[in-house]
Parts: structure tokens; C-alpha cells; sequence
């Protein structure tokens, strides 16, 4: 729920502590004149300026929006401002939650210090620009400048560090990136004096810079996730215990396979994810069973990455093909945005059940046309969506669009389509 850490706003490049109580102000004006919509159009105007005024230039790689932001901070401002008479405090406590800080006077402390070039915020603000950046020459400057920086922590709520950012995952938003120097960079950081272990306040809390790294897609996408973890292991960075379950929960397969050949440990779902049929095989050698909710977790994984020896092993002990995730996903539905079109087909020979929904009410064929829609392979999904109603599942008498070659298909098979 926002406000979280990868939500926050960013500053202005000039940030002024009068012109955000103006905008303070202004959100009490609109709270208070009731009018429907006033609070939304506050939001999208305050939001608009900042990304103008911060320089901020956002591409398809990084996962913030302009219109996500309007429509969160809309929603955290009535939510807030309800029931406070549209107060003033009310309404400064929204703007610097929006911004990632805990209170608007830690807030405007904060951009008191912005205001001096030398600060320790402003050298930590223009070093987390140039991590993320790859600006290696700047982030050498400032730590000579300073060597305390290396250690230092954000003023924002989530307190990471600098090496956090080299992550690219957990921070805000809009300095999620990863340069091709960050090993580089990161190498630097920690000879600086970093603390390769050192906890940010996201998710949850206590993550490294490792935990971030490894699930984070932006590394992988970049080619350096491994070197990058490597960096981390060989500055003694810890292996936390389930590490590679949380790759495999984020999709960063790489990741999982990388810390498991550097000695990670491995669960009975880690080693079904990983297609490690020896050790599942060995954990229920040495066990009679297995708990209801890991003989779950290691199906999913299996069927999740389409490792079809640990699917069919899990089955002959009892795993339930009806069992659902806490976003009500099956087996099958694991297989289908996998795009595992065999392991689908195992799942049917084993009677999978066909119309169990998620939570966001998507059967097996709606995760299909879904993901079908989303860049997945369309002739891979038109296999599968062939391969459930072939097993008699039902197409929704009208679904969006998907892409034309599996619009078509269906066309052909007298599947109903929405206009848009």
C-alpha cells in the first residue's frame, strides 16, 4: 500500500521548503471544496511539476509512472485528510510520506540540508544520483571528500545505505537502474568502507544489498547480476537461508541458480524449483512426509519453472493439484505463465482442476489470455489455450483483445471478444 520505499516522489532539482507549503495549502483548498475529483486534480498537477522540475526522465525500463503516482497520492490524501477537517498538518504529513520520509518535519529538515552543497544529505543525494547513473568519477570524489559517506544511511524512511542503491531494487522507484559499471561502482563503495551487510528498511526490513540484488530484475537484465553477487560474496556478504526460495518467488531464476552453485542452502521447495529431483527425492528419504504447506510450496516451484520429473515425483506423494498460493495461483496457472506447455499438459493428464480462479478471478485460460497479451510467445500460448479447452476449459464469452495471431485462433474457435 502506498506510501512504500519504491513509491516516493522525486525532489525537485531546487527543492524549496516555502513552495511545498504553498502546495500544502493548496491540498487543503481542495480538500475543503469539496468537489469531486478536486484532491485527484491536485495530485496530478503537484505530480506532473515534480517530474518536470526533477529532470526526471522515465523509460519503459524503470517501474514508476506518472499516472500510477497520481492516482496513489490522490488515494493516500483522501484516505489521510478524511475525518481531519482538511487540516494543514494533515495535509504536509501527505506530502512528505509521498516523498519517502516519516513526517513532514524530518521532511523540511531534510530539505534544509539540500539547501548547503557540503551537507551529508546533499553529498548522499548526489552520490545515490551517480551510483545509479554510472557515474564512477563522482562517486569516487565524494568518497574521498568524505569517507564517512560510504557508511552513511538515507534520511528517508527505508534508511538505506548507498550500496543498497547499487541494487537497483527496494529504493525508490526512479533510481532503480543498473549501469553497466555498477560492479565497478559497488567494488568502489566497499572498498570505501561499506558495510556489505548492512540492513535497509524495505520489504518488510532487514534486507542486503545481496537479498535485493539477487531478486532484482534490473541486474539480470542488465548481464551483471552474477558478477554483482559474486562482488558482494567475495566482500564477505552472508548467504541468508532462504535466499534462493526468494529468488525463485521473484522469477530470477539466474539469481537462484548462481547462490545455489555458491553453496546456498536449499529447501525442499528451492530444490523442486530448481528441477533438483536428487535432493527431493533425498528429503523424502529421509522424511516419511512432508507438511501440507511445503509439499505445496515445492509443486508450485516445480510446476512454476517447469521442472516436470519433480512435478510428477510430488504427485506420487500427495501434492494437490488444486492447491492455491496466497494469490490463489494453481499449479496450472503457474505452468501457463511459465509458459510451460508440457507441464501444462501433465497437469491435465492428472485431472488439474480447469476453472479455479485467482484472486484476480482469472481461471487457467484467463492467466493464458493474459499473458498471451502481456509478450508472451503467441504460438506457444495459443498451445496451451489449445491444450486447456481441449481438456473441456471454458473461454470467457467476452475477453479483451489479445494480439491478432491469438485473437484469430480464437475467431476461429468461436470464442467471444470484447471490442477493447
Amino acid at each position: 500500500m502506498f506510501p512504500n520505499p519504491q513509491d516516493a516522489l522525486p525532489l525537485p532539482l531546487h527543492p524549496s521548503i516555502e513552495r511545498y507549503r504553498g502546495i500544502a495549502k493548496d491540498l487543503v483548498k481542495a480538500c475543503k471544496s469539496g468537489e469531486p475529483g478536486a484532491i485527484h486534480g491536485w495530485a496530478e498537477r503537484w505530480v506532473e511539476s515534480l517530474v518536470e522540475l526533477s529532470g526526471l526522465v522515465i523509460t519503459r525500463e524503470l517501474p514508476v509512472r506518472t499516472e500510477t503516482w497520481t492516482d496513489e497520492v490522490a488515494e493516500f490524501a483522501q484516505r489521510t485528510l478524511q475525518g481531519s477537517e482538511c487540516s494543514l498538518t494533515r495535509a504536509q504529513f501527505v506530502i512528505a510520506r509521498s516523498h519517502g520520509f516519516e513526517s513532514w518535519p524530518k521532511f523540511s529538515k531534510h530539505l534544509q540540508a539540500l539547501a548547503q552543497e557540503t551537507s551529508p544529505e546533499s553529498r548522499f543525494e548526489a552520490a545515490a544520483d551517480a551510483i545509479v547513473s554510472g557515474d564512477i568519477a563522482t562517486v569516487k570524489r565524494l568518497l574521498r571528500d568524505d569517507p564517512r559517506l560510504s557508511r552513511a544511511c538515507s534520511r528517508r524512511e527505508h534508511g538505506a545505505t548507498l550500496l543498497h542503491y547499487a541494487s537497483a531494487n527496494g529504493v525508490e522507484g526512479y533510481r532503480q537502474k543498473t549501469p553497466q559499471n555498477i560492479v565497478e561502482i559497488t567494488d568502489a563503495l566497499l572498498e570505501a568502507g561499506a558495510e556489505v551487510d548492512a540492513t535497509a528498511n524495505v520489504y518488510g526490513g532487514g534486507c542486503t544489498t545481496l537479498g535485493l540484488t539477487a531478486t532484482s530484475v534490473h541486474p539480470e537484465r542488465a548481464g551483471v547480476q552474477e558478477a554483482l553477487l559474486q562482488t558482494l560474496l567475495d566482500h564477505g556478504a552472508g548467504l541468508d537461508g532462504s535466499i534462493v526460495n526468494a529468488c525463485l518467488a521473484n522469477g530470477r531464476l539466474k539469481g537462484a541458480e548462481f547462490l545455489a552453485s555458491r553453496g546456498a542452502h536449499l529447501d525442499l521447495a528451492a530444490a523442486a524449483g530448481l528441477g533438483r529431483l536428487d535432493l527431493v527425492q533425498d528429503f523424502f528419504a529421509q522424511h516419511e512426509s512432508a507438511t501440507k504447506e511445503h509439499l505445496r510450496d515445492a509443486f508450485l516451484y516445480a510446476c512454476a519453472y517447469g521442472r516436470n520429473p519433480v512435478v510428477e515425483f510430488l504427485l506420487t506423494k500427495g501434492a494437490d493439484t488444486a492447491a492455491q498460493d496466497a494469490q490463489g495461483q494453481t499449479g496450472l496457472h503457474h505452468a501457463v505463465i511459465g509458459g510451460h506447455a508440457e507441464t501444462v499438459k501433465l497437469l491435465l493428464r492428472h485431472h488439474a482442476p480447469l476453472e479455479v480462479e485467482n484472486r484476480y478471478g482469472g481461471t487457467a485460460v484467463g492467466q493464458a489470455l493474459w499473458s498471451a497479451a502481456h509478450g508472451g510467445d503467441p504460438d506457444l500460448y495459443i498451445a496451451i489455450i489449445e491444450a486447456l479447452i481441449g481438456a473441456g476449459a471454458k473461454v470467457p464469452a467476452d475477453h479483451a483483445p489479445v494480439n491478432p495471431q491469438v485473437d484469430d485462433w480464437l475467431a476461429r474457435h468461436r470464442a467471444g471478444q470484447a471490442p477493447s
